[in-house]
């Protein structure tokens, strides 16, 4: 039987990404309700089977593949996907005497997973699971032949309701998917759900043992989508070889508007543990297939998570044991599959290609512009992974780099990673030729936000934040409903020391109202002028996927025009990085810079003040301090040479924007306050607001009611019995952690 060898996968997802069902051919129509697999020209029926699944379909229900090397079809037509049929021959006993293709479905795979948890037996993730019974099912239905490069698609991912919001979604980006060595292009089946519908060209051993001729034939789909949509993005998703695979076609393709996202690339093979089987492989005999299986996946680091997952249970000795023995039997039972995948011969094949890939992309590694995002896992037992994502971090031009400490080798089919809310979290999603942080922006849904947050959950415990605003009538109420539902608004208020209020800030308003915050935060989190000692740019994930961009007038425009809630701080960095005995003050420019850009939407300005930064830390060296000693002044320089200088024209204390770390002595944990104050309509004085005088009133106006509601922070949280964290602990401890924590009255 014929094997798969390396695959590329287009993905076209539904949220996000270029919703494509569409007719590669244009003319593969269906007239009936048999489904149709068109090989080399012929077509057969593929009959249905009583529970109405299709002949070859796999535990996801795969729509079926067209067998097709053309490129992703353009929008505005319609597919339909088949799976190739293992025979060609019009002769229906010609396949009597193959073995009949695995099918299970979803609901198979879960019964399993179900039982195996009743039994209280260790399991495997459900995309380990799909990954091996796919691969099976594309393995038993390989022509013997070898057949032409196919496109598959991977699941039934919402296909009518992508198909009739296609035409609302032409505009998304195309991604594809370039597999591993293994070549079966079913990787990403735990993330296919957010990416959308998927098409797999999976390609044969017999027809392309040359690594160029590889290169040739994604390069011919890329291109062929860069001149249908020559302003749109074409993303490539390169697991191990398919990293190098996606380096060649950027190396070649420099003028194509790229976008490359890389998980641990085979740059490195050289210094792989798999490089000593290379030259054994030749004198391996077929019996010894499944043994060397057994030390691929020993090495892929799957059988020792598993193991680990019974460890930490803690159960008595005789049940560890039987949940480690049972572990065994699960990677056992697909060693088969594998050996079929993955036989003798064609893994010495895929060896030397995945040597040529190594070489022939680092010679052109020189060649490469495209945006580059590295994921490299921490415990990749095959590839020394990290080492190497900094290595091509420094040799690449725009590249940056994420390090799972508890990944493995193939991240796409672990359990809890989520690849478009990494693309997210690295602002590397964009729908033209540069990001664009308002227009491309994706708000987080709920179980993204969760992911992101629980890190920063214990600041709900620490400062508990007391959250007041102000209705129309001027009377202030706990809570945020005095905070408009619809935009434009833009919230001005006063920064803390670090920022220290920005995550319960923004995580208040996402759970209370469900509203965005679309901080104008400072270029620093999204861009770098050189590298050296700033924290990476990885530091600040969370705030760009919670909606902060980048400080610009552009930017500020187009905020408004979409209706966004804004977030400004009009001292920016100076404020957030004040001095001793500033603690609350406001150090804001003399001139408005935001009151008519909002007069001209018509946006509703909500100033508010915060408290409480005094209750968490004391200010040991400031700035001041840190000047006066030569080591420290070095290293403010040389800070600030890294980052973006803002204000630079401006003149007097608010253009002093030098980046520093303060040294601060931490406290016992108080307590933030938060009071927003009442709405400033600007809406039909656009004209009044076009005078200078008139929007300088209005800045005074703000800056006013901010220092008012700062004010009255300061002076009622003297009253509030729960300031402290031990108080807020130890009444929560007698009414439940759940329980709201009171605070002094209104």
């Amino acid at each position: 039987m014929a094997l798969m060898g390396s695959g590329v996968v287009a993905v076209a997802p539904a949220s996000c990404f270029w919703p494509c069902t569409d007719d590669i051919y244009g003319h593969h129509k269906m007239s009936s309700s048999y489904p149709r697999t068109r090989i080399c020209g012929r077509r057969r029926l593929l009959p249905r089977y009583s529970n109405g699944s299709k002949a070859g379909a796999s535990s996801l229900n795969c729509r079926q593949p067209i067998v097709s090397a053309e490129p992703p079809p353009p929008p505005g037509q319609s597919s339909v996907l088949l799976p190739p049929d293992s025979d060609i021959d019009s002769d229906s006993n010609s396949n009597s005497s193959r073995r009949q293709p695995h099918l299970s479905t979803t609901t198979t795979t879960t019964t399993k997973q179900e039982a195996a948890a009743a039994a209280g037996g260790v399991v495997m993730s459900p995309g380990l699971i799909d990954y091996f019974q796919v691969s099976e099912d594309l393995v038993l239905r390989s022509e013997a032949d070898g057949g032409p490069p196919r496109w598959f698609c991977l699941l039934d991912c919402h296909c009518s309701s992508s198909h009739s919001a296609s035409s609302s979604k032409n505009h998304n980006p195309l991604l594809l998917y370039l597999p591993g060595v293994d070549g079966v292009g079913s990787g990403l089946l735990l993330q296919c759900k957010k990416l959308g519908e998927s098409f797999l060209l999976s390609l044969k051993s017999q027809h392309l043992r040359v690594y160029h001729n590889l290169v040739k034939l994604v390069e011919e789909t890329v291109r062929s989508e860069n001149s249908r949509r020559p302003h749109t993005p074409v993303y490539l998703v390169g697991e191990s070889f398919g990293g190098c695979l996606a380096l060649a076609i950027a190396s070649r393709n420099p003028d194509i508007d790229l976008v490359l996202v890389l998980a641990n690339p085979a740059t490195c093979f050289s210094k792989s543990q798999l490089l000593p089987l290379l030259p054994f492989s030749h004198l391996m005999p077929k019996e010894m297939n499944p043994s060397l299986l057994y030390m691929l996946c020993l090495s892929s680091g799957i059988p020792s998570r598993m193991a680990m997952g019974a460890l930490q249970k803690s159960l008595p000795l005789e049940q560890t044991v039987g949940e480690l023995s049972q572990a065994a039997r699960a990677v056992s039972s697909y060693i088969s599959v594998l050996a079929d995948l993955l036989g003798v011969e064609t893994l010495n094949w895929k060896l030397k290609m995945l040597k040529s890939a190594e070489a022939f992309s680092n010679s052109r590694l020189h060649a490469i512009k495209a945006r580059t995002l590295i994921l490299s896992s921490g415990r990749d037992s095959m590839l020394p992974s990290e080492e190497e994502g900094e290595r091509l971090r420094r040799l690449l031009p725009d590249c940056q780099i994420r390090t799972f400490s508890d990944r493995g080798h193939v991240p796409f089919l672990e359990d809890g990673f989520d690849l478009v809310t990494i693309i997210k979290c690295a602002s590397f999603y964009q729908r033209g030729r540069c990001v664009d942080y308002v227009l491309d922006y994706l708000p987080p849904k709920p179980p993204e936000f969760e992911q992101i947050y629980e890190p920063h959950r214990w600041t709900e415990v620490a400062c508990n934040p007391v959250m007041l605003s102000t209705l129309e009538n001027g009377k202030i109420v706990q809570g945020l409903k005095g905070i408009p539902c619809q935009g434009p608004v833009l919230y001005v208020g006063y920064h803390m020391m670090l920022g220290f209020e920005l995550i319960p800030l923004v995580a208040r308003f996402w759970m209370e109202r469900n509203i965005v915050l679309r901080g104008i935060a400072h270029p620093m989190a999204f861009k770098r002028l050189k590298d050296g000692k700033l924290p990476d740019l990885s530091t600040y994930d969370a705030f760009r996927f919670m909606g902060a961009v980048p400080a610009s007038a552009t930017t500020f425009y187009k905020l408004f025009s979409t209706k966004s809630h804004v977030l400004l701080y009009p001292g920016g960095m100076r404020e957030a990085l004040h001095r001793k005995g500033e603690e609350h003050k406001l150090i804001w420019p003399e001139q408005s810079e935001f009151v008519r850009m909002a007069a001209r939407f018509g946006a509703k300005i909500i100033p508010f003040g915060a408290v409480g930064e005094d209750d968490f830390g004391q200010l040991l060296f400031d700035y001041d301090d840190l000047m006066k000693i030569p080591y420290f002044e070095a290293f403010t320089r040389e800070l600030t040479d890294e980052a973006v200088n803002l204000r630079s024209e401006r003149e007097g204390e608010i253009a002093n924007q030098d980046i520093h770390l303060p040294v601060i002595l931490p406290k016992v944990p108080g307590r933030l306050y938060f009071l927003f104050g009442k709405p400033i309509e600007t809406e039909g004085r656009k004209q009044d607001l076009k005078r200078r005088d008139e929007a300088q009133q209005v800045y005074i106006q703000v800056k006013s009611e901010v220092e008012s509601c700062i004010a009255y922070l300061k002076e009622k949280r003297e009253n509030d019995p729960y300031r402290n964290v031990l108080a807020r602990l130890t009444y929560q401890a007698v009414n439940g952690f759940d329980a709201e924590v009171p605070t002094f009255e209104l």
